[in-house]
């Protein structure tokens, strides 16, 4: 960079020209993020302090940044944060990053649940307890209890960083969710955001292939199944721009020849996992929702939809276990 005063304003113009002449596909709004993230103001603010002078260890900041980004690095991994639905994530190279697509896998797993308790019905919950532990008369406290303040049991695989189960936990007060992921680096990070988040009470993250470190006594209790898993046909892979295969794992990408190798063990699970009347939902490869839908259909599962993503792809396949 060259000397003098280094103004917001003159150091967004650099890295946005340094970055157009690197390949970025969007040079200026990877120049405000990078600029926004090492001086801790948000973008309004950036264009409100455009002539404020920067300090040599910002200057320092941005160099690094910059050269990483240059060289294909997600921003994501450079910031080492992610925004996802109403939360801040944080994100670490060896983890898939979370992406709009999965928000959208969210809503329609929210969509499969019975609603939140209100609060009130929460309050009145509290209140039958705390009655309960000072009665005598268990078959009367028995039923007059309420039948509706079961826990919600969501078993999310694959979590990577934990992402779906956060945003569960946080947007429903009735799910528990047990998460699983065969990545030690991707565990580590799921606890290390659902403690972050203050969820830990609520989520338990297990370090495992699939589901097979869950423990026996919920299978066949689960409300929910909800996964994002590798999906990506290996095909396909190679046309996926560099800064994901460079950069995130390709175990959370290739989902075999025809991209549902996973998803043929997620229905097998899933006939275990969910008690009659649930669901699952599941994120897939554009190019694999119909197949899917035949093979969740010649399965037994029932009410099989599938759900476009915010670009008009086909994206998400729900489904409900009958039996």
């Amino acid at each position: 960079m060259a000397e003098g005063i280094w103004t917001v304003k003159r150091i967004l113009e650099w890295i946005e020209g340094y970055l157009a002449q690197h390949g970025d596909d969007a040079p200026r709004a990877s120049a405000q993020w990078l600029v926004s993230e090492a001086l801790g103001m948000s973008r309004m603010q950036l264009f409100l302090e455009l002539d404020r002078p920067l300090d040599d260890e910002e200057r320092t900041i941005l160099r690094d940044y910059t050269r990483r980004r240059a060289a294909g690095e997600p921003l994501q991994y450079i910031t080492g944060e992610a925004p996802f639905r109403y939360l801040t994530l944080k994100v670490a190279p060896g983890v898939l990053i979370p992406r709009p697509e999965t928000e959208v896998l969210v809503s329609c797993a929210l969509e499969l649940l019975p609603p939140a308790p209100k609060p009130q019905d929460a309050f009145d919950a509290a209140v039958f307890e705390a009655y309960a532990e000072l009665s005598d008369d268990a078959e009367l406290m028995s039923a007059l209890g309420p039948s509706d303040t079961h826990e919600l049991w969501v078993a999310d695989i694959c979590t990577g960083s934990g992402c779906i189960a956060c945003a569960l936990a946080s947007e429903h007060a009735g799910v528990r969710v047990v998460a699983t992921d065969l990545s030690p680096e991707a565990v580590a990070l799921a606890r290390e955001n659902i403690n972050r988040l203050e969820l830990d009470e609520r989520i338990d993250v297990i370090e495992c292939d699939l589901g097979s470190g869950i423990d026996g006594v919920l299978m066949g209790s689960f409300d929910l199944v909800v996964s994002n898993p590798p999906y990506v046909p290996t095909a396909v892979l190679e046309e996926i721009p560099r800064e994901v295969t460079d950069f995130e794992p390709t175990l959370a990408l290739d989902g075999g020849v025809d991209g549902l190798d996973m998803f043929r063990r997620l229905l097998a699970f899933c006939d275990s996992a969910l008690k009659p009347g649930s669901a699952f939902a599941f994120e897939l490869h554009e190019t694999t929702l119909d197949a899917a839908k035949q093979l969740a259909e010649a399965a037994g599962f029932a009410e099989c939809r599938i759900t476009h993503d915010l670009a008009g792809k086909p994206r998400i396949l729900t489904a409900r276990k009958t039996n």
